[in-house]
């Protein structure tokens, strides 16, 4: 029986490389990383920017339809954690940031090979089980 459970990538990038991608979504920069992406139909996006895209979105439509909005706030405030999700990048698979086991798999071995080459620091997989990831904070 295959699994309901759907995963997401994350790359870690070293902050020369994660600023030149956040400028050039189409990884001219590095292109061993740009063939895999594209075999895959994938694209980066770093997560400070998708951070900081949720908090103006909140804060244009109301903050209180959006249930982590002071967290994510805080999060993009705070210089260390900026930093950190600076050089985080979430890997898209057709526009989707969670997909079948089967496609982060081979996605996963692909980006593997690259990690250690011109700026690649680490890949991290996620999945959907709320019982492995962090909840979002109470109110």
């Amino acid at each position: 029986m295959e699994s309901t459970l759907q995963f997401q990538l994350r790359i870690t990038l070293a902050s020369e490389l994660a600023d030149a991608l956040r400028t050039d979504p189409a990884c001219a920069s590095h292109p061993a990383l740009r063939d895999v992406l594209h075999k895959h139909d994938a694209t980066l996006k770093c997560q400070f920017d998708a951070f900081a895209d949720y908090v103006r979105e909140a804060e244009r439509l109301g903050t209180e339809n959006y249930p982590l909005y002071q967290w994510t706030r805080e999060t993009i405030e705070n210089p260390q954690k900026k930093a950190k999700y600076l050089q985080s990048f979430t890997v898209y698979v057709n526009g989707e940031d969670i997909y079948s086991k089967l496609i982060a798999d081979d996605m996963e071995a692909d980006l593997l090979k690259l990690v250690g080459d011109d700026g690649i620091k680490g890949v991290a997989r996620f999945d959907t089980n709320p019982g492995n990831n962090p909840q979002p904070p109470k109110r």
